[in-house]
């Protein structure tokens, strides 16, 4: 496994130094550090870290609405940390996509588990909205096939398998997807009234 790298935002010096020990024992590399919600969206937009560690209570921005800015923009993995478990903090945090939460203090045995956990989470997650929306997109262009298929069956006489061929043969002679060949037939034959 490589070297994570890792950015930390907590306005706590202190607790700064403290976690950066704790990373650094464990064989990760902090990349950057910041102390407010508007630090955490600036380093992310420069560096691209494996994870992010962040505080809830930042001065601005908190590090939930720090989470949302993020995930706009560049999203990346946040563990959001703690001094106390409330059940508001939690929901906003699944809410707004954080994949991992530890209380302070953090216990060594507990951040590189959790930092994987973070990281696996968000690689699932990541996948499944790639997945979501290339199901999407093939949803959308199989229906503009199927209605150039059918003006095609109703304005030239084809059959389905013919007029499906046609449109077929002519992305690959075009070298176009046969959605686009799909759309241009539609303008076409609906021009055609």
């Amino acid at each position: 496994m490589s070297k994570r790298k890792i950015v930390i935002i907590d306005d706590n010096t202190d607790q700064r130094f403290i976690l950066k020990g704790l990373l650094t024992d464990s064989g990760c590399e902090v990349l950057g550090e910041g102390k407010s919600g508007l630090e955490a969206v600036e380093l992310m937009q420069k560096l691209s870290p494996d994870a992010i560690l962040m505080d809830v209570k930042l001065p601005g921005m908190d590090g939930i609405e720090a989470v949302l800015a993020i995930n706009k923009l560049k999203p990346a993995p946040v563990i959001l940390l703690t001094a106390k478990k409330d059940e508001e903090t939690i929901r906003r945090a699944a809410e707004a996509g954080v994949m991992a939460y530890l209380v302070k203090p953090i216990r060594e045995e507990e951040l590189l588990p959790t930092i994987e956990l973070a990281i696996s989470r968000f690689k699932e997650f990541q996948a499944v909205r790639k997945e979501n929306i290339d199901l999407r997109e093939t949803i959308a262009a199989r229906k503009i096939i199927e209605k150039s298929k059918g003006l095609l069956m109703e304005k030239e006489g084809l059959s389905e398998r013919e007029a499906f061929s046609r449109i077929q043969k002519l992305s690959m002679d075009k070298r176009m997807s046969m959605r686009e060949i799909a759309e241009i037939l539609i303008t076409a034959l609906e021009g055609r009234r």
